[in-house]
């Protein structure tokens, strides 16, 4: 899972609102405690291959989903992505 992503939320409603986004989107991903180095309102994340990216951005976007933000771990830190990049 080294070259997976977190998605971090503000609620645990957005959370659980993305987990059944994804599995509609059949995107694979894990629901797991948000690393404690993320500041975040929620004590879920989900965790999803980096090679999802773009999907995972254009259903934030289309879906109108509250994110945190989406963050990549390099060594022990998470560092947010930019999904304006994306």
């Amino acid at each position: 899972m080294e070259d997976w992503l977190v998605m971090a939320f503000d609620s645990t409603q957005h959370a659980l609102r993305s987990e059944t986004l994804m599995e509609y989107l059949n995107i694979e991903f894990d629901l797991f405690p948000t690393p404690k180095t993320i500041t975040a309102g929620c004590a879920l994340s989900i965790q999803f291959p980096r090679e999802y990216l773009n999907q995972v951005a254009a259903m934030i976007h289309q879906e109108k989903v509250e994110i945190r933000g989406i963050f990549i771990r390099k060594d022990d830190i998470y560092e947010a992505i930019r999904l304006e990049e994306v």
